[in-house]
């Protein structure tokens, strides 16, 4: 049976994937090549490391992790290669727009786009290759898709520090529209996902899998997704459900200001919290509005441990794998003072080579694991939470930059093991009509753990444990990276008894949602 569903991939599939790859790859480059900019971008900007945490993170991800929600929901009953396509257009649009961002403000903005766009990429390509592939070639596929993750990230690092130097180089006091060399990294990059989109447009659309979603409004089921998050929809939407749903909504509602306002009077940091706390009272409104509305998808994703302690698990993982790739490159610049095209080029191919082969390999693994064991594939996840501390550690504390790259690399190719098990695990714990939907709640842990906090931590610790020169305020980053290995005893809690759970949630599957 193995073999006969291994035969059915054909040479268009590989096709599909190899493309899917390269959009990937281009949504990491325009994600990530904030962090080679970064140093350039605080001086010309006058920002702290917790301004620049909230740049790379939250100003994204949290609009990311949104708007994947309701697209989620467009994947899974509306033409997923248009819908790869338009947002593929708008995120490249929004990465060149942000070249000519003047201030903070215009920056965050920009960035916020590029979330929007950026949230069509993977429920789409999800759900194609879960189309294109069978069960028993999932984790492998979508762990080569996911390549595109560690391949995007290291381009983004040579592509941002080369562009940046020559065009300094050829105007040294700003160029056409006073535009600098990080301005026009921004625009380099951005300008050729708008020739790409025209390549993914001409994909075929495969069969959908016969238990799909309905596809009658899907339109009108998208907008009824987005009213459902956005603030003071969120409330009517509530107030439909009953007077008990009301309150419930507002209560949430006041204590994520309650929380943001603390955190804010803590930190002074108004961006972060504000839109964390934003981010979180959303995804409580769907989620609860999806009780509701679709109550077999409801209980499957939020009403399942098993998906919830996987999706949280790999948060955590995700939110280290975010913060050391942010951050690397001006530790090594501002820590290390180690040159940039030096460092760019390094990190970029660590990053790169590192990631693709630990995301391969871990996928493999994952599947040869799953053939054995039902819950096989966490342990991969669990590796990626344990594998990383010493390297973290050696990595963060030497002064060698041989030392240095090479702990940067073990750490980053033990992390990115863990994507594709944990994305396996959680498309096996829905029905599929329900993938699309389920993408977008699993990359709500990555997006709002692990996006959101992960560069910030990093930045805010730095800036707390900091001091300041000539009064000018100097982050500790060294102190901030180290704060990450605190999170991996949380984690092994989480799966731990996710992998409990996973065998009893799979063999439940169909039970559970015709009961709810």
């Amino acid at each position: 049976m193995v073999e006969a569903e291994k035969a059915k991939v054909g040479g268009y599939s590989w096709y599909v994937l190899f493309v899917l790859v390269l959009v990937y790859i281009l949504n990491f480059i325009d994600r990530q090549i904030l962090s080679i900019l970064a140093v350039d971008i605080k001086a010309d900007l006058k920002l702290t490391d917790g301004d620049l945490g909230f740049l790379g993170g939250a100003a994204f991800a949290v609009f990311y992790a949104l708007f994947g929600i309701p697209l989620g929901r467009l994947a899974d009953s509306w033409r997923r290669v248009s819908l790869l396509t338009i947002g593929l257009a708008l995120w490249s649009a929004m990465t060149a727009l942000s070249g000519f961002a003047r201030n903070h403000v215009m920056l965050t903005f920009a960035r916020m786009g590029v979330g929007v766009g950026e949230a069509t990429a993977s429920p789409t390509a999800y759900s194609l290759i879960s189309d294109y592939f069978p069960a028993s070639r999932k984790a492998t596929a979508l762990a080569i898709y996911s390549s595109g993750i560690y391949l995007g990230g290291g381009v983004s690092l040579l592509i941002g520090a080369s562009i940046g130097k020559t065009w300094n180089a050829a105007y040294p006091g700003g160029g056409p529209f006073g535009l600098v060399g990080w301005q026009a990294a921004f625009l380099a990059v951005g300008v050729p996902g708008l020739l790409m989109a025209l390549w993914v447009a001409n994909l075929r659309e495969p069969a959908r899998n016969a238990d799909s979603a309905d596809q009658t409004h899907p339109w009108r089921d998208f907008f009824t997704d987005l009213a459902r998050i956005i603030p003071p929809f969120t409330a009517i939407s509530a107030l439909r459900r009953g007077p008990a749903a009301l309150a419930i909504n507002l209560l949430f509602a006041a204590a994520m200001v309650l929380v943001a306002a603390a955190m804010i009077r803590l930190t002074g940091n108004v961006p972060q919290w504000s839109a964390v706390a934003f981010g979180y009272y959303a995804v409580f409104s769907w989620a609860s509005s999806l009780r509701q509305s679709d109550p077999a998808t409801y209980r499957l994703i939020w009403g399942t441990p098993a998906f919830v302690c996987t999706t949280l698990g790999y948060g955590l993982v995700s939110l280290v794998a975010y913060a050391l790739s942010f951050w690397a490159a001006p530790y090594a610049e501002t820590v290390l003072k180690l040159p940039k095209s030096e460092l760019a080029f390094i990190l970029g191919a660590n990053g790169a080579i590192a990631g693709f082969l630990g995301v391969i390999i871990g996928g493999r693994v994952a599947d040869a694991l799953r053939a054995r064991n039902p819950a096989g594939r966490v342990l991969v996840i669990l590796f990626g939470v344990l594998a990383p501390i010493v390297p973290i550690w050696v990595g963060y504390t030497t002064a060698n930059a041989a030392l240095f790259y090479a702990m940067n690399f073990l750490a980053g190719m033990f992390g990115a093991a863990a994507l594709g098990a944990a994305a396996a695990t959680t498309q096996d714990l829905v029905l599929p009509r329900m993938r699309g939907t389920a993408t977008a709640a699993f990359f709500l842990g990555t997006t709002l753990i692990g996006l959101s906090f992960g560069p910030y931590l990093v930045g805010q610790i730095s800036d707390l444990a900091g001091g300041s020169v000539n009064g000018k305020p100097v982050g500790d980053l060294r102190a901030g990276v180290l704060s990450l290995i605190a999170l991996a005893p949380i984690a092994t809690i989480l799966l731990i008894f996710a992998y409990r759970s996973v065998p009893r949630a799979e063999r439940t599957l169909a039970e559970r949602a015709a009961a709810a």
